[in-house]
């Protein structure tokens, strides 16, 4: 789905977190957020590909898509949708 590059263009006034504009600013690419066994999660989109059927919104020269099926239940992309990874330190 194409739309005009706008500060928040989405059909389903979908609001993006300042956490979350700063994350994609900052990592430089875009991401996707999609469905997970836990509920929504921001993923690269080098890991989770867009698909046509997403929501677009544009943050700086970066685009945020959102599946089709999570912008129906959601009005804001936060911080807990970043997936966050331990570092574990395993000894034998």
């Amino acid at each position: 789905m194409y739309s005009e590059p706008t500060e928040n263009n989405s059909p389903y006034d979908i609001t993006v977190s300042e956490e979350v504009r700063r994350y994609i600013l900052d990592k430089g690419h875009d991401f996707r957020v999609c469905t997970s066994c836990g509920g929504p999660i921001i993923l690269s989109t080098l890991v989770k590909p867009a698909k046509p059927t997403d929501i677009e919104i544009y943050i700086g020269k970066y685009i945020l898509y959102v599946s089709i099926y999570q912008a129906r239940f959601i009005s804001c992309v936060s911080k807990d949708m970043i997936p966050q990874f331990t570092d574990y330190s395993y000894t034998a």
